[in-house]
């Protein structure tokens, strides 16, 4: 028994030097992956101002300073990586299983900040939800809807489904519809009415705002109000809510019969 824990003692006394050189290594990865963060950043910073590149770019550099920084700590304790890969590799295909959706989900993640369909603060919306992107993480998507509910989407889901971009574009289109009574004057009407669109600020000159008869109904004609706002230097609700009222103000000046003014409202974005 004393020959045994001799000989115990020796080969930790051999083995410890070896131990506190893989723990300092290891220290060492975890503090370069953050500066290698940071510097990624930075970096990427000063050649786009993308702010999920800078994060993918990161994230790649942190975490290949940490892998390069564990895998040579491990080498210094004769740990065998090779082996453990191999075994990694066949118990994670067993696993694989179990957690393929978070695998999934992870790699869809990596693929949105790749392509960038979108970005921090864009209004989009992706997988039946509409809202403004507050944040990209590996595993989901977190949009805040106009009512403030916070809304997790996993990021598959999101990929995997058509994405429309409200924000991509400066200018979007706005459409109201407008119900004229069968007595009143089409052509006066549409006339007054464009002048009115044409008056409100914020409706874009270029492309210029439409008015066009669009259908029949029952006790009306259909007119369908087109116009252009930009949303880099215009509140496209407020200018949306003082076009309607310069529509109303048109129809009262001027005697127009309206029947169910204004009762349908699609919002379009080019």
């Amino acid at each position: 028994m004393t020959e045994s824990l001799q000989s115990f003692l020796e080969e930790a006394g051999r083995f410890a030097p070896r131990l506190v050189a893989a723990l300092v290594i290891f220290g060492l990865a975890l503090l370069l992956s953050v500066i290698a963060a940071r510097w990624a950043k930075r970096a990427t910073k000063r050649r786009t101002d993308k702010v999920e590149t800078q994060l993918l770019l990161s994230r790649l550099a942190r975490w290949t300073v940490l892998v390069l920084g564990t895998i040579a700590a491990l080498d210094i304790v004769d740990f065998d990586v090779t082996g453990f890969a191999a075994g990694l590799g066949i118990a994670g295909l067993t696993i694989g299983f179990a957690l393929q959706d978070i695998a999934r989900n992870f790699v869809a993640g990596i693929l949105l900040l790749f392509r960038q369909p979108f970005g921090i603060g864009d209004e989009v919306q992706a997988a039946g939800q509409t809202g403004t992107v507050t944040a990209i993480n590996t595993r989901d998507t977190v949009l805040r809807t106009m009512d403030g509910e916070t809304i997790i989407l996993p990021n598959l889901d999101v990929y995997t489904k058509p994405i429309t971009n409200y924000s991509e574009q400066a200018i979007r289109r706005r459409t109201v519809r407008i119900g004229l009574g069968y007595d009143a004057p089409l052509e006066r009407a549409s006339e007054r009415f464009l002048d009115a669109l044409e008056h409100v600020e914020g409706v874009a000159a270029d492309p210029s705002p439409t008015v066009y008869a669009d259908m029949l109904g029952e006790s009306s004609t259909e007119l369908v109000a087109r116009f252009w706002v930009n949303q880099r230097t215009h509140n496209l609700l407020e200018v949306h809510s003082n076009v309607v009222a310069a529509l109303r103000e048109a129809a009262e000046r001027e005697g127009i019969d309206l029947r169910q003014a204004v009762h349908w409202v699609r919002v379009e974005g080019t």
